[in-house]
């Protein structure tokens, strides 16, 4: 017996101890994550036993798992903090064991509500890390260059998405929701703005730098498909709209080729 069959079998009676194993061997056998993975998962169950024992004064079986209320949650949470645990391991640690009661809600019909009004810890705001003028041609420059396998129309597209996000600060949902009508004024000479849809329905003016507009131009002219007025401006290489997994996927192509930090 592992460790942490050990402490499951210890914490929780065993129609509770018998729920925990099969929910960890259905992440093993059935969704096949990582080995590391199902180890944290592990100890953030063992972990949640523990306390839930200590907690309630005996190992719990699944009655008194389905019974637990928003301020027992709370209470281990509590807990957590007065170990030291930083934000992100808090957060972990409860993403863990929310999973486990969704597996219990689909396989033993245990549906506790007390996790749906439980808040967990706020998440630091990541901002993120522009890299300098220098390697932003380069990647740009990259981008724009077609091969066998990159049609140049669809290199042309890529270094517009990718002018639109450095040189103009949109985020990828907002180049992609670009129509031709957005842009015309800026093409034909009338405009030297967008006005970006952003968050919440808030427009905002956004200023494009004279070589975005010519990126974007290039592309309009390359571009092999019908682009009527209203519709998604970006396509993908079978016309449909442009899906933002390909641009991701594209910058981290870029990072490897470049040596940009995972944070670009």
């Amino acid at each position: 017996m592992t460790t942490r069959e050990e402490v499951l079998a210890f914490n929780l009676k065993p129609d509770a101890a018998a729920a925990a194993a099969a929910w960890l061997a259905y992440l093993r056998d059935e969704r096949r994550l990582a080995q590391k993975t199902l180890e944290a998962y592990g100890r953030d169950i063992a972990q949640f036993a523990a306390f839930v024992t200590e907690h309630l004064g005996r190992p719990a079986d699944l009655a008194a798992l389905a019974a637990l209320r928003p301020a027992d949650f709370r209470s281990f949470m509590a807990a957590l903090t007065r170990r030291g645990l930083g934000v992100k391991s808090r957060a972990r640690k409860l993403s863990a064991v929310r999973a486990f009661y969704r597996y219990l809600a689909r396989r033993h019909a245990i549906d506790n509500a007390a996790l749906s009004v439980l808040r967990g810890p706020k998440l630091p705001r990541a901002l993120p890390h522009p890299v300098d003028e220098a390697r932003a041609r380069e990647a740009l420059a990259m981008a724009g260059q077609s091969d066998a396998g990159r049609p140049p129309w669809v290199a042309a597209r890529d270094a517009a998405v990718l002018a639109l996000l450095y040189g103009a600060g949109l985020r990828i949902s907002e180049a992609l929701a670009l129509t031709p009508a957005d842009v015309a004024p800026l093409l034909a000479g009338r405009a030297d703005v967008l006005m970006i849809r952003g968050k919440g329905g808030r427009e905002r003016p956004v200023p494009v730098l004279e070589p975005v507009v010519e990126m974007i131009g290039d592309y309009v002219a390359r571009c092999p498909f019908d682009l009527q007025p209203e519709e998604p401006l970006f396509r993908g290489v079978r016309g449909k709209p442009l899906s933002a997994r390909v641009i991701q996927q594209l910058m981290a192509r870029l990072r490897g080729a470049l040596g940009l930090p995972q944070t670009a």
